[in-house]
């Protein structure tokens, strides 16, 4: 990987977005439909929300993080107008961070077409506003990729896993910051877990978040392995761990951050997405891999890396999702989806290098604005779900 620059967005605290968005947040389920309408159509403009009335810190922290995410240059939040998460709090909250952002309630502005008309006038305003973003010079060190993995099958850690981790490996070298997760993934591997540790502070990190994360699948009676992974010839969850490890590469891990919070520094960082002690029965740790990725999406990824063996058909908002296979064949079945075969390596036609590199390059044209396959085909799923992590300090200034 050598270090090379392309231009991107500069935000006002400092992060360099890789694209310019719109985003659209509504704060309660019944203001779903009227979001999704007001993006219709719209150039660039992104929807997430929480289907939630009552409160949730987590899913609070989720949104806020996602408003103030280097790819998003203005927010737009939409509520109904009885739920407990206010449009309002968001959009000022956003607004903190340099970021111009509107809200509205849709029952004070007169129901579904009103607020869908009313709402793309906003959405026009602000698109105006953000034209003029200054453009930056980037480079591999002011990245942060995330990869999350699924529909997992034996070329999963063989081939598409270790490629990823080879192109982690060379991002950290340049500077660049990565961030994996799914611990309940990594089952059975702790010691090899406590090896990557970058100090013994991170080392007792690590061993707190493994064993929570072994108490969480006891307590839920479910291990990470589905009925597709036993198709795709996984036999158990250390098999299963194995491969979803090797996407973590081999240098040091920094820490452990949760979800929406964003690393202190470059390097490899572990994501815990599991539900602390004593509310392990309150929201699953990853119940899809779209609530995956979008986890990774809080951390500040500005570009989310997807392995799948098997094959998926989801996108992203907010950051390009690059999908990899390690399965040529289901990159043949699936081309019009899945952006990268490492495949290649398990046929013989590239070595694990040479994949790497030719993954680098296409992270490289996408971070300069190449559109992915997902982005192309207009997937933008997302997931925010009711969950309890206890994060201090993390909300502090920003209760919605």
């Amino acid at each position: 990987m050598s270090d090379l620059e392309w231009t991107g967005y500069l935000r006002a605290d400092g992060r360099k977005g890789v694209r310019n968005l719109v985003l659209v947040i509504y704060t309660v389920q019944c203001a779903e439909f009227v979001a999704h309408q007001i993006a219709q159509g719209e150039p660039d403009t992104h929807v997430i929300g929480f289907p939630g009335c009552y409160d949730n810190e987590y899913a609070i922290r989720l949104m806020l993080a996602l408003g103030r995410h280097p790819n998003v240059g203005a927010v737009l939040a939409v509520g109904l107008g009885c739920e407990y998460t206010q449009p309002g709090r968001i959009a000022e909250v956003v607004r903190t961070s340099g970021r111009p952002a509107r809200s509205f309630f849709i029952q004070q502005q007169g129901g579904t077409t009103s607020s869908i008309r009313h709402g793309k006038e906003l959405v026009h305003e602000l698109r105006h506003e953000i034209e003029a973003v200054p453009r930056t010079l980037i480079t591999w060190s002011d990245l942060v990729i995330g990869c999350e993995c699924g529909g997992s099958d034996g070329t999963s850690g063989l081939a598409g896993n270790p490629v990823v981790g080879r192109f982690f490996d060379g991002l950290i070298d340049q500077g660049g910051t990565a961030v994996f997760e799914e611990v309940v993934e990594m089952i059975g591997l702790r010691s090899e877990l406590e090896a990557r540790a970058a100090n013994e502070e991170v080392r007792t990190s690590l061993r707190h978040t493994y064993q929570k994360a072994e108490q969480y699948c006891r307590a839920v009676r479910q291990y990470s392995v589905s009925p597709g992974n036993f198709a795709g010839g996984l036999t158990t969850i250390e098999e299963k761990s194995l491969g979803a490890f090797a996407k973590s590469g081999t240098r040091p891990i920094q820490g452990v951050i949760k979800v929406a919070e964003t690393p202190s520094h470059p390097g490899l960082w572990l994501m815990d997405s599991v539900p602390d002690e004593h509310f392990m029965q309150f929201g699953y740790t990853n119940p899809n891999d779209t609530e995956g990725i979008v986890d990774l999406i809080s951390a500040g990824a500005q570009i989310v890396l997807f392995v799948t063996g098997r094959g998926s058909v989801i996108g992203s908002p907010i950051a390009p999702l690059v999908k990899i296979t390690g399965n040529s064949k289901t990159f043949r079945q699936m081309n019009e989806d899945i952006d990268f075969n490492a495949g290649e390596v398990l046929d013989g036609t590239l070595t694990l290098e040479q994949a790497a590199t030719s993954l680098a390059t296409l992270v490289r044209n996408v971070a300069s604005g190449t559109l992915t396959k997902p982005e192309m085909l207009g997937h933008r799923e997302y997931f925010i779900m009711y969950k309890h992590q206890n994060t201090p300090g993390l909300l502090e200034g920003c209760r919605a």
